[in-house]
């Protein structure tokens, strides 16, 4: 067996997509060489004899020659150069080492070899950003098993038990199951009769009625079935959905003991399996005031942590904790505004919630739809409570009003059409941020009819070259994410990931969502309408909701980490302290990023 040379870490990507036998090949081929600051070690244009890994100091790639030189990145202790001149017989850019620099040689003629025999490892080299990150999850992905294996029944989320007499009635039953918000009953036996408690469930009480035509007066003792399967409260879940599946039922009783804590089902074994997203759901539709809500969506961070941490899809994570946040809106909404009330307006919620792209907690953007002549004077107060009812359960007020506590953005249907036309009237700075937040906004609570008729007002303002220059403007505006020298800009040891990549790729995509007249609100979706409408280039549209997810996961990443920590979350990300592997794709992201601005800035006519 071949010793690893000190240093060169072939357990790492790409190396760790070649085989045992390859890996062992790779490490005996391997070789030092020593470049001394200053050298030249790759000529654009020309072939390269090796692939380099730095073990020690600092290459930069250039573009051109002498003074017309450019900058394309830099290269520091781990990472790889030189693939490309392999592969493709010449160099794409001319390297340099800035300091002394050691680098491990991989000879070319075994890199070729190892590219022939295992399509995984070239495919990392040939593709694009969208092949390297799905080889990355693949790699990443665990097994869940061991979670389903380990936990018990009573770390689960189990539903209350609530109790009923035998001669309760089938309209009591069915009272107390909607009063509790329960899908069972324990029923008690009848005095006497020496048989132990039953369970009654809503299927019991619908069967009653409909196939065996009871009557709502007929007691419920006799629909209860008996024995009761249970189990314990410290066996695992496995075993719980062992039960379940040999038995043929979907709940079963828990008990300590003698004594029977709640209940479990089968969607709570499986959505505590599937991390528990289902769970908070559940708790949500239970919730009875404003306390049990904010209780339920305690979770959340919880669950997108465990999520973040398996390699769950950043799409995943971003439909998953939008429905969950929408549940938590039409909760609060439905608790503080009064049912006849809630016909006659409508919640809407903007931004990337309203794209559904939101993973954690953030500033509130929401706004309200009203019918026309709609009266109620309890309206301010209704709106002022459900802002503080938000910000109690953990999404922070927006610093800029944009909330339905703010009377500016809540108007009848009438006025909201009014707006729309005073920005054609007047299209500038402000007019253009009213739009583009508008434009994400999703009917999440009340009467979404009232909004019905506004997408299509809003789309009528592409035709505005004025108005569109005003938004495609703001994409720009952020700046380089790069700087000269090829890095990842910084301030105060912290990049930002929302104003160098994530804002410039979703707002651009909305400018030109909003230019062709295409309805899609969410970022992965109006780039692949774009490219289906041959209003964005293929290869960049195969790259840019890659580039959107490698950020938005890194930002996540550095979220929790900070929550951890004790620190707020933000948009910055230490870079740094990133692995090797995540500062590569980061840079591919952001030349991603770059290139989309530039195209951009073509079709709205923005250079010069």
């Amino acid at each position: 067996m071949a010793t690893m040379p000190p240093g060169l870490d072939l357990d790492a990507p790409p190396f760790d997509l070649l085989e045992p036998a390859q890996r062992e090949r790779l490490a005996a081929a391997a070789d030092l060489a020593f470049h001394p600051a200053g050298t030249r070690i790759i000529h654009a244009g020309q072939p390269a004899d090796a692939v380099q890994v730095i073990l020690k100091g600092l290459v930069r790639a250039f573009d051109g020659e002498g003074e017309q030189a450019r900058l394309f990145a830099d290269y520091g202790p781990g990472d790889l150069f030189g693939a490309f001149a392999v592969i493709a017989g010449r160099a794409r850019h001319s390297y340099r080492a800035e300091q002394d620099t050691v680098c491990f040689l991989l000879p070319a003629p075994v890199f070729e070899q190892l590219l022939e025999e295992n399509g995984r490892f070239a495919a990392w080299f040939h593709q694009a950003l969208s092949v390297k990150r799905k080889l990355l999850a693949e790699r990443e992905q665990p097994g869940e098993l061991n979670r389903l294996m380990l936990t018990r029944v009573g770390d689960a989320q189990l539903a209350p038990l609530h109790v009923l007499a035998h001669e309760a009635s089938i309209a009591e039953a069915a009272a107390a199951l909607r009063a509790h918000r329960v899908d069972c009953l324990l029923v008690r036996a009848a005095p006497g009769s020496g048989e132990g408690p039953g369970i009654v469930t809503r299927t019991d009480l619908l069967d009653a009625l409909t196939a065996r035509g009871l009557d709502l007066g007929a007691p419920i003792g006799p629909l209860a079935s008996r024995p009761l399967l249970s189990v314990r409260a410290d066996e695992v879940l496995f075993q719980a959905l062992v039960s379940m599946t040999e038995h043929h039922v979907e709940r079963v009783l828990v008990r300590r003991g003698e004594d029977y804590v709640g209940s479990l089902g089968m969607a709570e074994v499986l959505a505590h399996y599937a991390s528990s997203s289902h769970l908070i759901s559940l708790r949500l539709a239970r919730a009875a005031n404003l306390a049990e809500v904010a209780e339920a969506a305690r979770g959340m961070t919880d669950l997108v942590r465990q999520l973040h941490a398996q390699g769950a899809k950043t799409s995943y994570l971003m439909e998953m904790v939008s429905a969950l946040n929408t549940r938590v809106l039409a909760r609060v909404f439905a608790l503080l505004v009064p049912p006849e009330q809630q016909s006659r307006m409508c919640l809407l919620v903007l931004g990337s919630e309203g794209r559904r792209e939101q993973i954690l907690k953030t500033d509130q953007d929401n706004a309200l739809v009203l019918a026309d002549g709609f009266d109620w004077d309890g309206l301010p107060a209704a709106m002022e409570a459900f802002s503080a009812a938000l910000a109690d359960i953990g999404y922070p007020p927006c610093p800029g009003k944009v909330m339905v506590s703010n009377p500016h953005w809540r108007l009848e249907l009438r006025g909201w059409h009014e707006r729309v036309q005073q920005w054609a009237r007047v299209a500038d700075g402000r007019s253009a941020l009213d739009l583009a937040i508008l434009l994400d906004a999703r009917p999440v609570a009340g009467n979404a009819d009232l909004f019905a008729p506004l997408p299509a007002a809003l789309l009528a303002l592409g035709r505005d070259e004025v108005l569109l220059r005003y938004l495609a403007e703001a994409t720009l505006a952020k700046g380089n994410p790069l700087t000269f020298f090829g890095h990842v800009r910084e301030r105060d040891g912290r990049a930002d990931l929302k104003r160098g990549g994530i804002f410039p790729i979703v707002h651009g995509l909305r400018t030109l969502a909003l230019k062709h007249g295409i309805r899609h609100r969410n970022s992965f979706d109006r780039c692949a309408a774009l490219v289906a409408a041959g209003a964005l280039p293929a290869a960049l549209g195969r790259d840019l909701p890659q580039a959107l997810a490698v950020l938005v996961r890194l930002r996540l990443g550095q979220q929790l980490a900070d929550l951890e920590a004790g620190r707020l979350p933000s948009n910055g990300i230490d870079v740094a302290g990133l692995r090797h592997l995540d500062r590569e794709l980061l840079r591919d992201a952001l030349r991603v990023a770059n290139e989309f601005k530039a195209h951009v800035a073509d079709v709205f006519h923005l250079r010069g």
